[in-house]
C-alpha cells in the first residue's frame, strides 16, 4: 500500500456475517471520528484469503499487521493511531 491507503484499516469479511456487519459499523464510527478509513475485502474473492481467514473473520489489519479479529473493539482500534 502507499500514500493514504497505508493509514487505513483493511477489513477482511464475507457476506451474511453479523460480526462483519458490526465491525463495519465500528470502522465507520472510527472513520467519522478520526478520518481514518478502511478498505473492505471479501475473503471469498480469493481462495487463499478463505484459507487464511475463514474461521477468524472479521479480521482488521492496520499497517500490514492483523490487529483484531472476531469481535472488533473500537477503543483498541483508536489506541493504534493515538500514539
Amino acid at each position: 500500500m502507499s500514500g493514504l491507503e497505508s493509514n487505513a484499516f483493511v477489513l477482511y469479511s464475507r457476506e451474511k456475517c453479523p460480526l462483519c456487519d458490526k465491525a463495519k459499523q465500528i470502522l465507520e464510527e472510527v472513520k467519522f471520528e478520526s478520518g481514518i478509513g478502511y478498505k473492505e475485502i471479501d475473503i471469498h474473492t480469493d481462495d487463499a484469503l478463505v484459507e487464511k481467514f475463514g474461521l477468524m473473520i472479521p479480521v482488521v489489519e492496520w499497517k500490514d499487521d492483523i490487529v483484531q479479529f472476531g469481535n472488533v473493539d473500537k477503543l483498541a482500534l483508536n489506541r493504534l493511531f493515538e500514539k
